[in-house]
């Protein structure tokens, strides 16, 4: 996957991610926040993400070969590569209902924990 532009969308609250082949992606920024790239060891198990609904993403930050630093508003940052967004991208159904399912078995919430208000 050879990426051509990333766009924020903060009305729809997504990235855009336009492909070199004319393809163009939407991934939700709590899509992107929940499954954020983590370096974790076999004994470990990724810990659930929640209260994430509203999250905006602030800024991306190209880190050469690496990837995409993505900033969100809860000063949570990751670098994201072009491999790790098209796994996102292949596995987003899989990933989004396994979430939904852990979310509401752990009795936590997607909503954030204050309402927020944009002015």
């Amino acid at each position: 996957m050879i990426i051509k532009q990333l766009a924020i969308n903060n009305n729809a609250k997504n990235l855009t991610i336009d492909l070199i082949n004319g393809k163009a992606v939407c991934l939700s920024f709590e899509y992107l926040r929940v499954f954020t790239p983590t370096i974790s060891s076999p004994s470990k198990q990724t810990p659930l993400v929640t209260h994430k609904k509203m999250i905006m993403l602030v800024a991306i930050e190209n880190v050469g070969k690496h990837g995409y630093r993505l900033v969100f508003d809860d000063q949570h940052s990751a670098i994201y590569s072009a491999e790790y967004l098209a796994l996102l991208i292949k596995e987003y159904e899989q990933r989004w209902l396994h979430y939904l399912t852990e979310i509401q078995a752990s009795g936590h919430s997607r909503e954030a924990m204050i309402n927020i208000t944009q002015l």
